[in-house]
């Protein structure tokens, strides 16, 4: 069975520590197996690529790496602010995600 993770794809997120200190981005993959995510517009890398057919001219191409999933905390959608999460069971009986800060249900 695999652990639960506080963060889904297409979430905001603000970082919380690193080089990228302070940068928010959506998740754009979550990486299971390594407890990674792959945030928009933070961690840049540089990468040499080769001539193929996606890139026939060649060069430096600039993409995100992985971000450690602890050095991430959601945006809370109402106010804006990174915020812990917890879990409850709403009325239908599903587990939901639930912002400390303003109590609402993260979708």
């Amino acid at each position: 069975m695999q652990k639960k993770l506080h963060i889904k794809k297409g979430d905001t997120v603000v970082v919380v520590t690193g080089n990228d200190k302070g940068s928010k981005g959506r998740v754009l993959e979550v990486i299971r197996k390594t407890d990674r995510a792959i945030v928009e517009g933070v961690n840049l890398m540089k990468k040499h690529t080769k001539p193929n057919a996606e890139t026939p001219q060649g060069g430096i191409v600039e993409k995100e790496a992985s971000v450690h999933i602890s050095n991430l905390m959601l945006v809370d959608p109402k106010t804006g602010e990174a915020t812990r999460i917890s879990r409850k069971l709403n009325e239908e009986g599903k587990l939901v995600r639930i912002s400390k800060k303003s109590g609402e249900e993260i979708k």
